[in-house]
C-alpha cells in the first residue's frame, strides 16, 4: 500500500521457496523477482547483480521477532543468545 492506494499483482509461476538464499539465487539467475529483507541483499545491490523494484510500494520493515515458550529459567547459552538479539 501506498498512500492509501493498494498495488495488486497477479504472480503466475510454478516456483516456491521456503528459503531466502536459495530465493535470492533464483532472482540472481533471472527465473523472477524476490521479497526479502534488503540487509541480506544489501551486496547484490551494491555489486549491480540485483536491483530493487516496486520500493515505494515495499512497507517498512520493523525488524526481526524472536518467539520462545515462557520458561522460569533459560539455560545460560539460550539467555546469551537472546541477550545478543535484543540489543543488536
Amino acid at each position: 500500500e501506498k498512500d492509501g492506494q493498494a498495488l495488486r499483482v497477479r504472480v503466475d509461476g510454478q516456483v516456491t521457496f521456503n528459503n531466502s538464499y536459495a530465493m535470492i539465487d533464483a532472482a540472481v539467475s533471472g527465473l523472477g523477482i524476490a521479497y526479502v529483507p534488503e540487509d541480506i541483499v544489501a551486496s547484490r545491490i551494491a555489486n549491480g547483480s540485483l536491483e530493487l523494484v516496486l520500493d515505494d510500494w515495499s512497507p517498512m520493515f520493523d525488524g526481526y521477532f524472536l518467539y520462545y515458550p515462557s520458561r522460569r529459567q533459560n539455560l545460560a547459552a539460550f539467555q546469551i543468545v537472546v541477550d545478543a538479539l535484543r540489543y543488536r
